[in-house]
């Protein structure tokens, strides 16, 4: 099983570890197009702080985040996964997950990034920032501009199993499942069930949906569930105490859309 994360907007320091090293990351086949994006982005941030400011959409509240992109070469390195914080990954609880899970995150997990593709929660990287939303001057808006080195990578990586994209709409647009592999996907939305004036009214929530989201992976994680495909996923989801409704697409070579539907959000 292969499980696609967004990144979090906010990211813990990155501390005192070594610094970053592009070609130990997963995935190799991205280290050209990584090292691309590094480059334009660390010399933006080094030559023109209010010209970065805007290209990354940041308030003048965040003014220190340019800095910390300039220096993303010498930086101190930490894994992905202590790095990306937020709702998410508060949810998920990496660190106290007990070894053999924690071994299965390692493995099952690929949390999508504007500046590194994407990156195993084991991978060393400095905190950064730089959403898939961003269009560099050089290199353009990184979602199309990863999209034909993601084709190449993710098959692989897929290989034969199920994929559980938990991915928001900007880090999707970086690769989208085609064929059987699309078959094999599935995709989660949350959904908050209400009883108001005695009828129930269901609406998707936001916030939650990012926790509810952590929790069903480290539901997945602990039980060390191996679901081959989406029609196996949603018994594993049954089986844990999820409230899911799912139905096959109705065409070929398509996602699975999956509710998890919630009565309490929190």
């Amino acid at each position: 099983m292969l499980v696609l994360l967004p990144p979090s907007e906010g990211k813990a320091a990155s501390g005192r570890g070594t610094p970053l090293r592009t070609e130990s990351l997963s995935l190799p086949g991205l280290t050209p197009a990584r090292e691309r994006v590094l480059d334009e982005l660390t010399e933006l941030c080094a030559a023109d702080e209010d010209k970065a400011m805007n290209v990354l959409g940041l308030s003048e509240g965040l003014r220190g985040e340019v800095g910390k992109n300039a220096a993303l070469r010498t930086a101190g390195a930490r894994p992905a996964g202590e790095i990306y914080t937020g709702v998410l990954y508060d949810a998920l609880d990496l660190a106290s997950l007990e070894p053999a899970a924690k071994r299965r995150a390692g493995q099952w997990l690929l949390v999508f990034s504007g500046l590194w593709g994407a990156l195993r929660t084991g991978d060393r990287i400095p905190s950064y920032r730089c959403s898939m939303g961003v269009k560099l001057p050089g290199l353009g808006a990184l979602g199309a501009y990863w999209r034909p080195f993601m084709a190449e990578v993710m098959p692989e990586a897929a290989a034969d199993g199920l994929v559980l994209d938990l991915r928001s709409a900007a880090y999707a647009a970086a690769w989208r499942p085609k064929g059987g592999t699309a078959e094999r996907t599935a995709t989660v939305r949350v959904l908050q069930s209400r009883i108001v004036g005695g009828v129930e009214k269901r609406s998707v929530v936001s916030h939650f949906n990012k926790a509810t989201k952590g929790r069903v992976v480290r539901d997945l994680l602990l039980a060390d569930a191996r679901p081959a495909n989406p029609a196996e996923l949603v018994v594993a989801l049954r089986d844990l105490g999820y409230a899911v409704e799912a139905e096959p697409p109705a065409t070929g070579g398509k996602p699975w859309q999956l509710d998890i539907v919630v009565t309490e959000i929190h």
